[in-house]
C-alpha cells in the first residue's frame, strides 16, 4: 500500500470524489454528495477556515494501483489558553481492511503532530459542524439528509481499535409536520408566548437577507458561541452563509423572533431536504444538473425539511420562545401551497445539550440517526474526558 497526496492534481481530486461511489455501490440508501460541496471545503478561496489553518488530503492505493481509501487532515490556530491543541481528520473512506485504515489514521496523526497538535477529532469537517460531521452508528435504514454523513458500519471498529474515544454524540430527530404528538405543556407554553405582546414572530424575506444575516449572527454568538469548539461568527461569515443558502431558501421555513423594540432573540433555520433531488444528480451540479434540479423542484419532489440550527439568546431561554417558534414553523409549513412538506429532520442535537434533547422529545420527534464525534490524544497518558454538558 502507498499514499498519494491529492494536492492540485485534477486526476487525484476526481479519484477522491469517486472512491465512495465504488464503496457504497450496494448501499441503496446512500446518496452521493455534490462534488462542489466537497471540493469547496478544500479550496482556500471558498473556505475561510484556511485563514488560520491548513488542510491536506491523501488517497491510499493498493500495490496494484487501485484506490482503496482516502482521508483528510486539518487544523486551525485557535486553541484557547489551557486547552490541548487538537486538530481534525475527516472524509475517511476505506475498504474493509483495518491495516489500510491504520495507514490513513497514521498519516493524519503524523501530519498533525508535526504542526503542534496533540490530538485529533474525527471524522469531522474543516468547517462548521452542520456539514459532514461525525461517524454514523445508527440509521442506515433511512436516507441521509443533506450534507449529513453516511459511513460504513465497519468503520466503527476501525476508529475504536485505533484508540479514538467517544467525545460526543449527535442525533437526528425526525417528526411529522402535521399530526406530531406534541406535549400539552409545549402547546401551552407556545400559546402564552403568541399571546404575549412583547414578542413578534416573522419568517424571512429574501429581499432583506443582509439584515437577517446580522440578526442570525447576533443570536448565534449569544446562544452558541459558548459551546465547546464553537467560535463567534463574524459579520463576513454570516453574510457569506446567507448568500450561499439563498438559492435553496423557502422564506416560510426560516423564522425569527424579536422583542417589540426589534431585538432579535431566536431563530429556527429550516431548509428543504435537498438530498431528495441531489440523489438524482450523481454528484454533478453542472448546467444539466441545474436544469434537473429546477425541474425536480417544480415537480414537488421536496417533501422533507431539514432543521439546520435553532437558537435562543440566554435572556429568553426557558420562557417558551423555543416552543412558540417551532410550532409557528409547523403551522405555516402545513399550509404552504407550493411544496407538500410532510416531515422534518432536526439535525445535530448534541448529547452535551440536555435541554435541547428534552425539548425535541416534547415535540413528538423520534431519534432515527446517531453519529459519534471521536477524539484521540497522541499521548496515551493524556487524560480523556467527554465533551462537557452545557446549560
Amino acid at each position: 500500500m502507498f499514499l498519494r497526496e491529492v494536492g492540485d492534481d485534477a486526476r487525484l481530486k476526481k479519484t477522491f470524489l469517486e472512491l465512495p461511489v465504488q464503496l457504497y455501490a450496494s448501499d441503496s440508501n446512500w446518496i452521493r454528495p455534490l462534488d462542489n460541496d466537497i471540493e469547496s471545503i478544500f479550496d482556500p478561496r471558498k473556505n475561510p477556515h484556511f485563514k488560520q489553518g491548513e488542510a491536506i488530503r491523501w488517497i491510499l492505493f493498493s500495490e496494484a494501483g487501485e484506490a482503496i481509501g482516502r482521508v483528510a487532515a486539518f487544523y486551525e490556530r485557535n486553541t484557547k489558553e489551557g486547552e490541548v491543541p487538537v486538530g481534525g481528520m475527516g472524509f475517511f473512506e476505506c475498504i474493509e481492511d483495518e491495516a489500510a485504515a491504520i495507514v490513513l489514521f497514521d498519516a493524519c496523526k503524523n501530519w498533525l503532530s508535526e504542526r503542534g497538535m496533540e490530538g485529533m477529532d474525527g471524522p469531522i469537517n474543516f468547517g462548521e459542524r452542520d456539514s459532514f460531521w461525525g461517524l454514523m452508528v445508527k440509521g442506515w435504514e433511512f436516507e441521509p439528509t443533506y450534507k449529513m454523513p453516511w459511513t460504513k458500519p465497519y468503520y466503527i471498529s476501525f476508529f475504536e481499535n485505533y484508540g479514538f474515544q467517544d467525545y460526543f454524540q449527535q442525533y437526528v430527530f425526525v417528526s411529522p409536520i402535521a399530526g406530531a404528538n406534541v406535549t400539552q405543556g409545549i402547546e401551552e407554553k407556545a400559546q402564552r408566548i403568541f399571546d404575549n405582546p412583547d414578542y413578534v414572530f416573522q419568517h424571512i424575506e429574501k429581499s432583506n437577507l443582509s439584515k437577517y444575516a446580522e440578526d442570525f449572527r447576533f443570536i448565534f454568538n449569544a446562544a452558541w458561541a459558548k459551546f465547546p469548539g464553537v467560535k463567534e461568527m463574524s459579520s463576513e461569515s454570516a453574510q457569506k452563509l446567507v448568500k450561499t443558502m439563498k438559492p435553496i431558501i423557502d422564506e416560510q421555513l426560516l423564522w425569527f423572533a424579536y422583542t417589540t423594540n426589534g431585538t432579535p432573540v431566536a431563530f429556527f433555520i429550516v431548509i428543504p431536504d435537498l438530498n431528495q433531488i441531489v440523489k438524482h444528480l450523481n454528484g454533478k451540479l453542472n448546467w444539466w444538473g441545474m436544469i434537473k434540479f429546477l425541474l425536480l423542484k417544480l415537480k414537488g419532489t421536496l417533501t422533507r425539511t431539514c432543521g439546520v440550527i435553532f437558537g435562543v439568546t440566554p435572556d429568553h431561554q426557558g420562557k417558551g420562545v423555543e416552543s412558540a417558534i417551532a410550532l409557528r414553523f409547523r403551522e405555516v409549513a402545513r399550509t404552504n401551497p407550493f411544496y407538500p412538506y410532510t416531515t422534518m429532520d432536526m439535525n445535530w442535537v448534541g448529547d452535551f445539550n440536555p435541554k435541547m434533547l428534552r425539548f425535541v422529545s416534547q415535540l413528538g420527534a423520534t431519534n432515527d440517526k446517531t453519529f459519534i464525534t471521536y477524539r484521540k490524544f497522541f499521548n496515551p497518558n493524556q487524560p480523556f474526558s467527554r465533551c462537557p454538558k452545557v446549560g
